[in-house]
């Protein structure tokens, strides 16, 4: 394909974002005509296909991290991003440049605007990522690609995806009813659509009502299905530095693994993706040293993140990831005072997050900011809701730089959650190097 196009960077990351302002969702007949325009880009690399309401972007980096101590090239799909677009894609652990990006987004551009002249769709914001995406790795060579589905997953641009090596989905709850559906039966059946016939699929079983719906769509494809509980994992050390542990997969017997996260879910994410390294095994070549370093060395932004010393950036936003949170917090209060930096978006059920917070942990200090444009919460209007459950010191800040000072100050030798939003620990993340470059200058 002949580029005419030139775009700088800024450029492109404007034309993308303002990309939900003029299409609507397509078929995957149309993705997968796009593709094909684009060369099939993805035949280039095998796919790991990952779904899941909470825990896909931990499995995705945990099976990148391990297959790259392996000695394999691995592209990293996933979303949303924290800071900057270019996040959603990385190479072997490496978010890529803005070079890549501007020369990926210009191949996607050109194809948006030959369709757009035949009277077809133009991509949604994103398929024109995904597309992106599929670009990038084909032409850095990859050998695998780890792709995290956006929203959902039987309708999921990712699912355009035909022949995965391997289908993995985490943990369904209730989360984006308006497009998925009221109850975990109906959402587990979007996210059992990435299901392929005949291909392995690793689930987590732990939702009895979820696990019945994955299993029977397995059946019908003919997909070899592996469930994964909570049971499988026993905790042997539990600190601010990572967890210890072991599963109850005879391919790992005797092992104890280590991760540098401090939530105790992590131990099932790890575990998915323990059993889908498992069944990976018996095409692709990687040690038990491999598989130790692999998860030993992994990192994942705002899941769970010690951002600075005894201070946790987690995008819990719903029910199970408010619980997992919650579940995480209640560990810590037994040894330290706990300071809470707490945002929401109005599209979230804010007021029960916060009452189950405040029901299950003794906050030292409680702060609320607003992020999220549109669809932010007033900072006062959270404060006020803590106030109401009983945390009587809740302070608002509308700025979320004032608001994690504040926090700092507050936390003394205590921890503190910055808890409730990508959005928060987005914003955050982005104060935190805007810091960093302030010190780097003064130095």
């Amino acid at each position: 394909m002949v580029i005419f196009l030139n775009f700088t960077y800024k450029e492109a990351v404007d034309y993308i974002e303002e990309i939900p302002k003029f299409t609507s969702k397509n078929k995957l007949e149309h993705t997968r005509e796009c593709l094909r325009r684009l060369g099939d880009p993805q035949k280039n690399f095998r796919v790991i296909h990952v779904a899941g309401t909470n825990g896909k972007g931990s499995v995705c980096a945990f099976l990148t991290s391990v297959l790259r101590e392996a000695g394999y090239s691995c592209g990293l799909f996933t979303s949303p991003h924290l800071v900057t677009i270019n996040e959603r894609f990385q190479i072997n652990e490496e978010v890529i440049g803005n070079q890549a990006f501007v020369s990926a987004f210009q191949k996607v551009k050109q194809l948006s605007d030959e369709l757009v002249e035949e009277g077809s769709y133009h991509p949604t914001y994103f398929e024109f990522l995904f597309l992106m995406g599929m670009v990038i790795f084909a032409e850095a060579g990859v050998e695998f690609v780890t792709l995290e589905t956006g929203l959902g997953g039987r309708l999921d641009a990712t699912n355009s995806i035909e022949d995965p090596l391997l289908c993995v989905i985490t943990s369904i709850s209730l989360d984006h009813q308006q497009y998925l559906g009221d109850t975990v039966s109906q959402i587990a059946g979007e996210k059992a659509g990435i299901i392929k016939p005949g291909i392995p699929v690793v689930y987590d079983g732990n939702s009895k009502e979820a696990a019945e719906v994955i299993a029977r769509h397995a059946q019908q494809l003919h997909s070899p299905a592996f469930a994964v509980t909570e049971e499988f994992c026993s905790l042997h050390t539990s600190g601010t530095q990572g967890l210890t542990f072991s599963v109850d997969i005879p391919y790992y017997r005797g092992q104890v693994f280590s991760i540098p996260f401090i939530a105790r879910y992590q131990m099932m994410n790890s575990a998915l993706a323990l059993k889908a390294l498992e069944i990976l095994s018996v095409r692709l070549t990687f040690t038990m040293d491999a598989v130790h370093r692999g998860l030993a060395r992994t990192r994942w932004q705002g899941r769970m993140e010690m951002v600075l010393p005894r201070v946790v950036v987690d995008g819990a936003h719903n029910e199970d990831g408010v619980a997992r949170f919650v579940e995480t917090a209640c560990h810590f209060q037994q040894d330290y005072s706990i300071t809470l930096l707490f945002s929401a978006v109005d599209d979230k059920d804010y007021r029960d997050m916060i009452r189950e917070m405040c029901e299950k942990i003794s906050f030292a200090h409680v702060i609320t900011t607003s992020v999220g444009g549109y669809r932010a919460v007033p900072a006062e209007e959270l404060a006020e809701i803590f106030r109401e459950l009983g945390c009587g010191g809740a302070e608002a800040y509308d700025s979320v730089s004032q608001a994690f000072e504040a926090a700092r100050s507050r936390q003394g030798n205590g921890m503190l959650f910055c808890v409730g939003s990508l959005y928060l620990v987005g914003a955050i993340k982005e104060y935190l190097r805007t810091i960093e470059g302030e010190t780097v200058k003064a130095d």
